[in-house]
């Protein structure tokens, strides 16, 4: 879990470089996974057809869609980086997003994060540039590493 509340561009820019914290384990099951397919409408056979996955994948499970990974850190990141009194807070953007190891059905995985910037703008909004690290608890390598940049108005 984060270290505490953060209720001002002031109490951000104290935190630069440095680490967030980690979030709880999340479990990524095999009807999220399902649900993900439907909502974007990605019915590759590695998500969703688990008798095929049975016989064909490593461990017998489908695999979780690397965006649906990816969807999963907003769930995550409110709980390492508390924010009190802002007005918004609104997912701007995402820099260098890779998948180095694929998330399984079942497969639980949680959040690391490090606040690497902050940038104030002149119409009241601020960047918060987070590097985000997601691992999963049957990976040796991440499974989603990326830079994060969500905008907060306090």
């Amino acid at each position: 879990m984060g270290e505490g509340v953060y209720r001002s561009v002031e109490d951000l820019k104290k935190q630069i470089g440095k680490f967030l914290g980690t979030s709880s384990w999340t479990t990524v099951s095999q009807e999220v996974i399902q649900k993900f397919a439907e909502a974007t409408e990605d019915f590759q056979w590695i998500h969703i057809d688990t008798e095929k996955a049975a016989a064909l994948l490593p461990g017998g499970k489908n695999l979780a869609h690397g965006y649906l990974t990816l969807s999963l850190v907003p769930k995550l990141i409110y709980e390492i980086l508390p924010l009190e009194g802002v007005q918004m807070a609104l997912n701007y953007g995402v820099n260098k997003v890779r998948f180095p190891a694929p998330v399984y059905s079942g497969d639980q995985i949680r959040l690391k994060a490090t606040l690497s910037n902050v940038e104030e703008s002149p119409d009241g909004n601020t960047k918060l540039f987070i590097h985000a690290t997601m691992e999963s608890n049957h990976a040796d390598k991440p499974v989603c590493v990326a830079e994060l940049i969500t905008l907060v108005r306090f």
